[in-house]
């Protein structure tokens, strides 16, 4: 272990502000940001390291996330999570691989900053409500509050997710048979009625500009899959904590899908074209809570 506090705890930082910002590159920055700012801290005057650097960290993320949320206004169609290649210790450390999941962050996307803030400081890394108001700048009891509204908006939102690993896999399995087999009443079978395939391009390749709904729809959607299939190569990496596919890394049909799979059946697919989205799949993520 090192003396540098900041070292021994640059994975957590970076998973807070990756949380917090859906951009791997982002959190980078913050990362970063924070680093320059510890190294300018007196460090016999802090009782915490721990603590003092997720404030940090926190502060550089909220103010990141103010500003690339005027910068997404502008984005051209849907825009998801940048996916990140995670070790199966994520996998197996079940609130952890949720709160990493791309259906989880498209969830907190639709928070604003600071409710963000709390819910991921409070719910995924067990910050106490006053370090947290140190950190937003609110009081300990509106901090409470924040957190109440936010677990009740995120709650009305999230996707079920209790299935194992074995059973994710089978699942995702059975869909890309179906999928490059060109296989319609199989790719029926695997996708619940009322699926939800969102696409993210951000207009630099080919991808639907808005989130296709219902089984037929986004059969009908991939059944042109199976003419290019024997040119492609599919993987199946652990995607931000969960069972994704890889499609030809690096070719022209680059792309990285993950699922949320209920009851045997996929309910929600998240598929991420812009090239500058897919460059971490290439090593894997250090996350840590």
């Amino acid at each position: 272990m090192t003396d540098d506090p900041f070292i021994a705890h640059r994975s957590l930082l970076f998973t807070v502000a990756y949380e917090m910002l859906g951009s791997a590159a982002d959190a980078d920055d913050v990362v970063q940001e924070t680093w320059l700012r510890w190294a300018e801290v007196d460090r016999t005057t802090v009782r915490d390291p721990r603590a003092y650097l997720v404030r940090i960290v926190t502060r550089q993320a909220l103010n990141r996330l103010r500003t690339v949320s005027r910068r997404r206004e502008d984005y051209v169609g849907e825009w998801l999570p940048e996916p990140l290649l995670t070790s199966p210790d994520v996998a197996e450390d079940v609130e952890l691989a949720e709160s990493v999941s791309i259906a989880m962050l498209t969830v907190l996307e639709t928070l604003g900053p600071t409710e963000r803030a709390v819910l991921v400081l409070h719910e995924v890394f067990d910050v106490p409500y006053d370090e947290i108001a140190e950190a937003v700048g609110k009081t300990s009891a509106a901090v409470r509050q924040i957190a109440h509204r936010a677990r009740e908006h995120v709650a009305a939102r999230r996707p079920r997710m209790a299935v194992s690993r074995a059973e994710q896999q089978q699942v995702v399995e059975r869909f890309l048979a179906a999928v490059t087999a060109g296989d319609l009443e199989g790719l029926l079978d695997v996708l619940a009625p009322d699926v939800v395939a969102v696409a993210d391009s951000g207009g630099l390749a080919p991808a639907a500009r808005r989130p296709v709904v219902g089984r037929e729809r986004v059969a009908n959607a991939l059944s042109r899959f199976a003419e290019f299939a024997p040119r492609v190569e599919i993987t199946t990496p652990l995607v931000n904590g969960t069972v994704g596919a890889r499609i030809d890394p690096g070719g022209e049909y680059d792309t990285a899908i993950t699922f949320v799979v209920e009851d045997g059946r996929i309910t929600r697919m998240y598929a991420m074209r812009n090239p500058h989205k897919l460059g971490r799949l290439d090593e894997v993520a250090e996350l840590r809570r």
